[in-house]
């Protein structure tokens, strides 16, 4: 089963998939139903439908759209940019500067010595997923529309969730290519010729996407005890982000404050990261409910074996007497303790682990508050923004921070980002990008960084498929 989910979503490309779509609404909702993809999760318990289920009752079940829903999550979890495996927080930590890596994978190695080609494996793979789980998304925003059957809170609770997906996923797209194609329709002659949108235009459609989210998902449970689905919270925490990273500072706060209203911060920095976190607004369960790919692959078990190991910059970075040093860094010796590496210990359960005890966390209060101070020092309110600093650096065992301007503050606060949210979901690289410091940081520590670097090529079989997504990305 997993073999064949592997081969359907990872293996082809989203636009050489267009005649599997060509169909109508649902006949790619159907190919995997039938194959029984969606009785592979623990979201949900459902009997996978027969083959001959016609398309006009997929979204006339709740169950049944709750299956394909659990699919998008499981896409999001094993594959692709949010993987813990392959995703954004290993790789862009290597891009980055995070962590060290010693594979000899050449697609990976492209991405660490910056010498990347537009024809790597990793970049199409991330493309192509992506646009697979947007085209599923836009199905079932489509499909319960139309549903005669379902409830007014079932299509709000549906719609909403997949609008979520829609926007997060097209939020890392930009962040990591660029201007990117805006996809929100199931037409497959139509999404055969999309072009690439602005930037800005893009990242105004993520907000309205997440607005819509948030008024639709108002109220309604759907964290079902663990935050492993999508609520108002979540659609409200990226869009939070979406809010600082387009200078909109006041709804950043707004937002922010919401959610720290309605969340509490985990003191204990050893219990952050466990999947009954007080401070978890989002996380994704894994599979057949164990533990996290982030453990698996960064955890350093041996020397020689290692993969991924924390850098020294990473390691410079902080201070003396922080906490999360201790607590969030691991290391580990050779046999004659002549090497030492340090590596990202938020997550400490192994995958195989027969005992569930993390689940993949993608939002959470810590960097909410991080959001709302430097929304605030953008504004000029220093006061409140130190507030907020100090309280992230307070549970890390740091003394107050006294910065008395605007400028010195927002220094502080980037520190503390870097810190705070290592390994997370690619957000250091997505600060040294929007904050304009990727040159400067990244310049001096990596020999064939260009100015350039701050785009991922777009990939080369999408190109030659589709002539309109031209022109490359510059450097490529």
């Amino acid at each position: 089963m997993k073999i064949l989910r592997h081969i359907i979503f990872r293996a082809i490309p989203f636009v050489s998939m267009i005649q599997i779509w060509k169909g109508g609404i649902s006949q790619m909702l159907l190919l995997m139903l039938g194959l029984g993809l969606f009785s592979c999760t623990d979201f949900v318990e459902v009997e996978p439908p027969r083959n001959n289920l016609v398309s006009e009752t997929v979204f006339e079940d709740p169950a049944t759209v709750e299956s394909a829903l659990a699919n998008l999550y499981h896409g999001m979890r094993e594959e692709g940019m949010v993987s813990g495996s392959f995703g954004v927080t290993p790789l862009l930590g290597i891009y980055s500067d995070e962590l060290d890596y010693y594979g000899f994978t050449t697609d990976f190695t492209q991405l660490y010595y910056h010498n990347l080609t537009a024809d790597n494996g990793i970049i199409l793979g991330w493309w192509s997923q992506a646009y697979q789980l947007i085209y599923a998304s836009n199905d079932i925003i489509k499909g319960v529309g139309l549903s005669k059957q379902l409830t007014n809170d079932e299509k709000n609770r549906f719609k909403g969730q997949a609008l979520f997906v829609r926007a997060y996923i097209h939020s890392l797209l930009v962040w990591v290519y660029g201007e990117v194609p805006y996809i929100t329709t199931t037409d497959y002659l139509e999404n055969n010729q999309v072009s690439r949108m602005d930037v800005d235009e893009v990242q105004e459609q993520i907000i309205a996407d997440l607005e819509e989210a948030v008024g639709l998902l108002n109220g309604l449970n759907t964290a079902q005890g663990e935050s492993a689905l999508p609520d108002e919270h979540a659609a409200k925490a990226l869009l939070a982000r979406m809010y600082l990273y387009t200078e909109n500072w006041e709804p950043a706060v707004s937002l922010s404050t919401e959610l720290i209203d309605a969340f509490q911060l985990e003191i204990d920095l050893e219990q952050v990261f466990l999947k009954d976190s007080p401070e978890t607004i989002w996380q994704l369960k894994p599979e057949d409910g164990l533990n996290t790919r982030e453990a698996a692959q960064l955890i350093i078990q041996s020397i020689p074996g290692q993969t991924y190991a924390v850098s020294d910059a990473l390691l410079g970075a902080f201070e003396n007497g922080d906490l999360r040093r201790e607590h969030w860094i691991g290391s580990v010796s050779d046999v004659d303790s002549t090497i030492t590496l340090h590596f990202a210990h938020k997550y400490k359960a192994d995958a195989n682990e027969t005992v569930s005890t993390e689940y993949s966390i993608l939002f959470r209060l810590g960097e909410q508050y991080l959001i709302r101070a430097e929304a605030y020092a953008h504004l000029g309110d220093v006061s409140r923004s130190l507030t907020d600093l100090n309280v992230i650096r307070n549970r890390a065992g740091l003394p107050n921070m006294n910065a008395n301007t605007s400028v010195a503050l927002l220094e502080a606060i980037y520190q503390e980002r870097n810190v705070e949210l290592f390994a997370e979901q690619g957000l250091r690289w997505f600060d040294l990008k929007r904050t304009g410091r990727a040159n400067e940081v990244l310049g001096i520590l990596k020999d064939n960084w260009k100015d350039t670097d701050v785009l991922l090529p777009i990939p080369e079989p999408e190109l030659e498929t589709n002539p309109n997504l031209l022109p490359q990305n510059p450097g490529y």
